[in-house]
């Protein structure tokens, strides 16, 4: 079994994934995946929380995406590996909610699971990249 906050992760993911493929609405999905799972308050609460991020600031993750891999505009990426970085972006960049390392490391493991073979090599290429680059930005504020 998945550590707590990795299952949250994974949950939040295929919320996002979701939405993208079907255009469900992703917290009405993630509270079926929830149940579905029957994870605990704490999985769900992280969840929710990361779900909310992601929404709240997706244009402004998706143009530092894009301004990082530029080669890579967000409505090309599949749908995993650009939700992938949509989550690690949120929890790193946006609050500093997590680790840059832990928030890499996390993602490069949730592309390993549910991308394609080059997902992880990716992922971590472009979270590298803003990593790198992150003090130069302007920060993206929640909301």
């Amino acid at each position: 079994m998945a550590p707590p906050r990795r299952r949250s992760r994974e949950l939040a993911l295929q919320s996002l994934y979701e939405m993208d493929i079907s255009g469900h609405e992703p917290e009405a999905t993630l509270d079926r995946l929830v149940a579905e799972a029957r994870a605990s308050s704490s999985v769900a609460a992280f969840a929710k929380e990361l779900v909310a991020g992601v929404l709240a600031n997706r244009a402004r993750i998706d143009a530092l995406i894009e301004r990082t891999a530029p080669l890579w505009p967000t409505e090309q990426l599949s749908p995993v590996d650009r939700n992938i970085l949509r989550l690690a972006i949120r929890e790193f960049l946006v609050d500093n909610l997590t680790p840059v390392s832990v928030a890499i490391n996390e993602a490069v493991e949730l592309a390993k699971k549910f991308g394609s073979d080059s997902s992880g090599k990716f992922v971590n290429g472009v979270l590298g990249s803003v990593s790198a680059t992150w003090d130069a930005l302007p920060p993206v504020q929640e909301g």
